[in-house]
């Protein structure tokens, strides 16, 4: 997974998914650029990440943010969007605007973010998006999840077909332990995570760099368009 002198746009890129992706993607000797709510965590952010790396403060849900953080990257190799928020909740007592804030972050958010990226990619390039195992195994109480997921590796697919050669693929993590967990409370943190390793074959939640790893075989891959890789510990073949 050779990244040498590669410009790579991580949007989300300050904690988490995002975070490890830009790790393994500067050790790997890319130029990194990454894209965060919040000023200080980007400064952090860049300091851990090392390397060639640049940042911007964005917000997913505005449009022009979106079209004026391309406009400052300029050209580039490879995309990919694993910063988002999402809140979720029953179906029946979810309140419409919660759900229309969770698509907005991360499927609309994302939508844009290729929207924009894509005219500005090098030959070669590809957009990694980011949806999530309840696309294919959602349990009760996540029917806005399982929607807007299915909906990114939908736009994976066709964009992959629309915007070729360009290459469009998504990851669909299964539970990793990343700092979105940090505010639950310790127990209950520690009861999700059992759960889910007592079903996952793999006996365990997932490490951000797992998913890392997967993102740049996806941007290094050539010969790989229009798929949505599963890395969840094998939780939908159970």
């Amino acid at each position: 997974m050779n990244l040498k002198d590669k410009r790579i746009v991580i949007i989300g890129g300050t904690s988490g998914l995002g975070l490890a992706t830009a790790r393994a993607a500067a050790v790997r000797g890319a130029e990194v650029v990454i894209g965060g709510r919040h000023y200080e965590k980007l400064e952090k952010a860049k300091k851990e990440i090392g390397g060639k790396v640049e940042g911007l403060t964005l917000d997913v849900g505005d449009e022009g943010e979106i079209k004026a953080f391309f406009e400052w990257v300029g050209k580039f190799d490879h995309l990919t969007t694993p910063g988002s928020t999402a809140h979720g909740g029953p179906f029946l007592t979810l309140d419409t605007a919660s759900a229309q804030a969770d698509f907005q972050s991360k499927f609309w958010g994302q939508y844009l973010a290729a929207k924009y990226g894509a005219p500005r990619l090098r030959p070669g390039g590809s957009i990694v998006f980011f949806a999530g195992m309840w696309s294919q195994r959602p349990p009760a109480g996540v029917a806005t999840f399982a929607a807007i997921n299915s909906a990114i590796e939908g736009l994976a697919r066709a964009l992959a077909v629309e915007l070729a050669p360009i290459r469009v693929n998504a990851v669909s993590p299964g539970l990793v332990d990343t700092p979105i967990y940090s505010g639950m409370p310790a127990t209950q943190k520690e009861a999700m995570f059992k759960a889910f390793a007592a079903t996952a074959p793999v006996k365990r939640v997932g490490r951000p760099e797992e998913v890392a790893q997967t993102v740049l075989y996806l941007m290094t891959n050539p010969f790989t368009t229009g798929s949505t890789l599963y890395v969840d510990g094998g939780y939908l073949l159970r």
